[in-house]
């Protein structure tokens, strides 16, 4: 991308400084394969016209405001991504007001993915390098316009706390007086950000912008929409997936005080009150006859067949390195010593559960539509809408707010397509809000996958080929299409499938199965690694044990030219105490992974006791990101994401049984407790690489090292999970 393409600067309303940015595309990994898939198919990037997606705005009232592409979720970005930029400015962070952007792909498209998502650990990879030359960029504008002002040169001037400073005369201009000025002038060329070793606040743990208003309530979330003549709809859906409504008796439910009509729309049905409480009191009111479809006789154990089923048929092969079937044959007649061990993994399916329950206003109106409501894909969002009301897109305003968990359930807007076929049938502003119930049971499900685990190793005890099939939903067909190119497999499914050791031959073949229409399989934290990681660090695990060695040096031994992950893992072995003794039935797990740009390992130590309970006692983790922008949200990042996968490994048991979810809310679908939740040691290993995820990394280390740890604590080797107190006695 040429820089006049990169940015534009110009005066804006007021005599205010503008400056209008690119984001570029990411340098490498699944989320590179997707975008340039996105480019081959919609033209090269650099023939195409300049469409500003991010904006910088200094008022001559000194009032500096960033319109930011990304949502906020927890994560921290709304603190991170200004701490770049008033760095660059050389302002104080408290200096930078946030705007949330627009629904607006074309100009707001995150460029990792090309569409106006927040998700996949990728807000700091994408923001990183643009923002920081925008304001490095603004800087030198703001300086050239004070030095103008003072007939003095450039290099005469410095910049400190938002105003420009002339070195000999103690002079001072701030910034905002500067605006006007500034956005007249030439942009310069190829103004270089800061060398990192002259950060004075990216590096170090600042306070989160949005503590204040969360810690007093007045932080504006979805579901805290309220609106003049607002009323509020509750929901049920058929117990079945891609089941209808036959029948609806809805006598009792009107005569509920405070309701005020019953909503119907194929499959579901909202009873619209004046407050949530009545409305959830004439739900439970409706006698309603379901046509529960032909999903009726679906399980997971029907789903779990089918998958493992999948895998007898030929698949798309995304990695092929040196001759994986002559390693297998030689190993499988025994020649030179060779051993082939082979092994069959599954990974379960689950929910998101974000404790905002799902939610959304809208109010159709003049023939248009507008919505409010948290989310990580708005124009997902105005697209929903579009298909079941014939509202244009153009039309449709989206009104984006701060999430409460997201963990990519806020990534599909199918609630959203069903509260817009309720909210169509009325002229008022209809709030619509799942119940835990509803959500848990009819929202989008982690796939569930089955894994083919082959190797082979030398008489030396080195892995000589690796063989890895798996099957499981695409959902990158289902979610971005365009993301996907013929006879590529879907780089999500697949990422860190192939192992991050040096394998002399390697092999990884997948195999796409859907689930019946109706259940919905979509993004959960940790996408592709997550099952990934779990399926290959465990049988790391076997295959260091076959071999006779120590798992941390078994992995260190094979990591071959990756100084990175070696250190990540030698620092975590290190802090953990690995190799210390243990009492009896305590055992200590290892993982590696790189994905997102990051590397982390991680040591679980825990212990069983007899009647099968289990007390995880202490998480050890490493992590290089790169540069951490900030330290303390990234350390947070970590503890949250680590608790958020503990509570899948060890609590999150997801059953279907005649089309039905089982469960149904946090007594049969627990999230961990307090009480539960171990102590937790992390370590940044300090890196001059660019930042790296850290939203997804820290919960898809977990489930391989808590399930080696287990292995460590009773000698039983796991290859699904949950496990069951009776599975773990002694």
């Amino acid at each position: 991308m040429e820089r006049r393409d990169f940015l534009k600067i110009g005066a804006g309303a007021g005599g205010a400084f503008v400056a209008s940015f690119s984001l570029p595309l990411p340098a490498t990994g699944a989320a590179r394969a997707a975008a340039s898939a996105v480019a081959s198919a919609s033209g090269s990037a650099s023939t195409a016209a300049f469409e500003p997606s991010v904006y910088i705005r200094i008022a001559p009232t000194g009032r500096i405001t960033y319109v930011i592409p990304f949502v906020e979720m927890g994560q921290g970005a709304f603190t991170a991504i200004p701490m770049m930029l008033a760095e660059e400015m050389d302002l104080p962070l408290s200096a930078v007001t946030i705007e949330q952007a627009p629904a607006d792909e074309k100009r707001y498209a995150n460029p990792i993915f090309g569409m106006q998502i927040t998700g996949g650990s990728a807000s700091m990879q994408a923001a990183w390098k643009a923002v920081r030359t925008a304001g490095a960029t603004c800087r030198a504008m703001l300086v050239d316009a004070a030095a103008a002002t003072w007939q003095c040169g450039a290099q005469d001037c410095a910049t400190r706390d938002g105003t420009v400073v002339q070195k000999a005369t103690g002079k001072q201009l701030s910034y905002g007086a500067l605006a006007t000025r500034a956005a007249a002038l030439p942009v310069p060329k190829d103004v270089p950000p800061k060398d990192p070793t002259s950060y004075r606040l990216v590096g170090t743990p600042a306070k989160r912008l949005d503590t204040r208003s969360k810690t007093n309530g007045s932080a504006p979330f979805g579901i805290d929409v309220r609106l003049p003549g607002m009323k509020v709809a509750a929901i049920t859906h058929c117990p079945v997936a891609g089941g209808k409504v036959r029948r609806v008796d809805d006598a009792k439910a009107r005569a509920v005080r405070g309701v005020r009509q019953v909503l119907v729309a194929d499959d579901i049905v909202g009873v619209v009150a004046d407050h949530y409480g009545a409305a959830r009191k004439g739900l439970a009111a409706l006698v309603i006859d379901w046509d529960e479809g032909p999903n009726a006789e679906f399980s997971t154990a029907t789903w779990k067949r089918s998958v493992r089923d999948a895998l007898k048929g030929q698949g798309i092969v995304s990695k092929q390195e040196g001759d994986v079937a002559a390693a297998m044959d030689s190993a499988g007649k025994g020649s030179g010593g060779a051993r082939l061990i082979r092994a069959d993994y599954d990974a379960p399916t689950m929910v998101h559960a974000p404790l905002e329950p799902m939610n959304c206003t809208l109010h159709f109106k003049d023939g248009g539509c507008e919505v409010w409501l948290g989310t990580q894909a708005p124009v997902k969002t105005q697209q929903a809408i579009a298909a079941v009301s014939g509202v244009p897109v153009e039309r449709i305003v989206v009104h984006n707010h701060l999430i409460g968990g997201g963990f990519g359930r806020r990534l599909d807007a199918e609630y959203v397509g069903q509260a817009a076929k309720l909210a169509k049938q009325v002229a008022y502003p209809l709030k619509v809000v799942y119940s835990r119930e509803e959500d848990i049971r009819h929202g989008s499900l982690r796939p569930l996958y089955c894994d083919e685990m082959a190797a082979t190793l030398d008489a030396s005890g080195r892995i000589s080929g690796f063989s890895h099939r798996l099957a499981g939903s695409s959902i990158v067909a289902r979610y971005a299409p365009q993301w996907l190119q013929p006879g590529v497999a879907d780089p999500d499914a697949v990422e860190a499938a192939e192992t991050p050791y040096a394998i002399p031959a390697r092999r990884v073949e997948y195999v796409a199965v859907e689930p019946p229409a109706g259940y919905l399989t979509a993004f959960w934290r940790g996408v592709g690694p997550n099952h990934n990681a779990w399926v290959v660090e465990g049988f790391m695990d076997e295959l260091a044990l076959a071999a006779k060695a120590d798992p941390v040096a078994f992995r260190l031994a094979h990591l071959g030219e990756n100084p990175r992950l070696k250190a990540v893992l030698e620092t975590a072995a290190a802090k953990s105490g690995w190799g210390s003794p243990l009492p009896a039935r305590s055992g200590r797990g290892v993982a590696v992974l790189n994905a997102w740009g990051s590397y982390i390992a991680m040591v679980v130590e825990l212990g069983v006791t007899p009647d099968g309970a289990v007390l995880v006692r202490r998480l050890t983790t490493a992590l290089d990101c790169g540069i951490a922008v900030n330290p303390d949200s990234v350390v947070a990042q970590m503890e949250g994401g680590h608790i958020f996968g503990l509570t899948a490994v060890m609590l999150g048991n997801l059953t279907i049984e005649r089309g039905r979810v089982q469960q149904s809310n946090f007594h049969d679908f627990p999230l961990m407790r307090i009480d539960q939740t171990p102590r937790m040691d992390i370590h940044l290993v300090r890196s001059s690489a660019e930042p790296g995820g850290v939203g997804e990394i820290g919960t898809a280390i977990v489930a391989p090292a808590y399930i080696n740890a287990l292995y460590a604590a009773t000698g039983k080797r796991f290859r699904s999970y949950p496990l069951t107190a009776e599975e773990l006695k002694a």
